[in-house]
């Protein structure tokens, strides 16, 4: 079944982008000018989420095509429903030329979940009890709806270096999971009540709250290529002040530092890829704020430590507390490329580790269990003029407690690479 859907997607898309005119073919790639377009029926799956589908749309602006395969300026457009009761809206727009010398993205977005996973806090310090999951995932569920605004600016301090700085806005309703059967016992209904591991969800954050703030950091990027590098280093630290002169119902101070290394191992085909990232919170936040990495630039805020976007193979928000770091380690192998319709088409494989853990815990002074979340995995990706990704991977955890029941690990089909 999944895989008539990726051949479905994969059809369309092709389909879609071969009516654009090709360009002059410049060392070995169709050269792209104009307007590409690269629209998507979502046909996709997240084993934390469920089967996804909607659409989506890339536009890609390359002016004459000098500056090819970097678009001067792009939009992406999603529009997603989960089975698993997740649905998700997103506008993004990104120049590089709409402000002479600053890259500027603005992005709205709607992520509503009734059935959010909800394992507690602090990691292996909430124990997963299999069999009440594996009865009625209910337990381990809240809901959450989240519109979100932000604006971010990024400029050139030396060729390599950039200066960051933005404003996001949040408005977070919080509320209980109630399956259709009606009302049952949650876990999260007794984090808010009894309290659970010596912590308790505070009465006035209980049902949601607003979080109004700005960022600021620098960034230094020597990549080769944004969607798909093969050499360079990514690295950038950020802060994010929210007070309450802004609006924000509880003030915060949160520091961010990610580092990211590409190394070529053979010329651009086979690469190692490695992240390592620290976050946290200088005071206990709402409890609303832990599943958020703190993003300046293009693209938008990801919540979940576990799951797709930070640690594959994890349950999604099974690792939540004041300070958290992870690490992703990756082998790329392109193995091919070819021209398919007027465009440049490659095919790649990759095997990864990933881990994670609380450093601080939330709500509490110290751990009684927590250690390292690792799973290990691989994937397959379908690269389009270098800057569209079509995702395949599965990662298995190493520790049962990070796994669903009956589950050896987690299936995801997305778009781009991890990092």
């Amino acid at each position: 079944m999944l895989k008539k859907n990726i051949a479905i997607a994969l059809a369309a898309l092709l389909g879609f982008c071969g009516v654009l005119p090709a360009q002059e073919v410049s060392g070995g790639d169709i050269v792209k000018k104009g307007i590409s377009l690269g629209p998507l029926p979502v046909v996709a799956f997240d084993q934390d989420k469920g089967f996804q589908y909607g659409a989506l749309l890339n536009i890609y602006n390359f002016g004459d095509g000098t500056t090819y395969p970097v678009p001067k300026s792009q939009w992406y457009l999603e529009a997603s429903f989960f089975t698993k009761g997740s649905k998700l809206f997103v506008v993004n727009f990104d120049s590089r030329t709409l402000i002479p010398g600053v890259r500027v993205c603005f992005s709205g977005s709607y992520n509503g979940d009734k059935a959010l996973d909800f394992y507690g806090f602090n990691g292996y310090d909430s124990y997963v009890d299999h069999t009440v999951l594996s009865e009625t995932s209910a337990y381990y569920r809240m809901s959450r709806s989240v519109p979100y605004l932000k604006a971010d600016f990024t400029g050139n301090i030396t060729p390599h270096l950039y200066w960051k700085a933005g404003y996001h806005f949040k408005y977070f309703k919080i509320g209980e999971f109630v399956p259709e059967s009606g009302a049952i016992p949650n876990l999260f209904s007794l984090y808010k009540t009894a309290g659970s591991n010596g912590v308790v969800i505070p009465e006035d954050e209980a049902e949601g709250g607003i979080s109004s703030s700005l960022r600021a950091g620098v960034m230094y990027d020597s990549r080769d290529f944004e969607a798909s590098p093969s050499r360079g280093i990514w690295a950038e630290a950020n802060l994010e002040y929210a007070p309450s002169w802004l609006g924000t119902s509880r003030e915060y101070l949160k520091y961010y530092a990610a580092f990211r290394h590409y190394l070529p191992i053979v010329g651009d085909r086979l690469v190692f890829a490695y992240r390592l990232n620290a976050q946290g919170f200088l005071n206990d936040p709402a409890f609303y704020m832990l599943p958020f990495e703190t993003i300046l630039g293009y693209g938008y805020d990801r919540d979940g430590f576990g799951g797709y976007r930070t640690i594959r193979g994890i349950m999604r928000n099974r690792i939540q507390g004041r300070s958290i770091c992870y690490f992703n380690t990756e082998l790329r192998y392109r193995f091919v490329d070819f021209h398919l319709f007027n465009q440049n088409i490659g095919l790649a494989v990759s095997g990864f580790c990933d881990g994670g853990r609380v450093l601080v815990p939330y709500g509490k002074e110290t751990f009684t269990n927590e250690t390292f979340h690792i799973a290990a995995g691989g994937g397959f990706r379908f690269i389009m003029n270098r800057n569209f990704i079509v995702a395949v991977e599965y990662g298995v955890p190493f520790n049962e407690q990070d796994r669903f029941p009956g589950k050896a690990g987690s299936l995801y089909i997305n778009t781009g690479f991890l990092f």
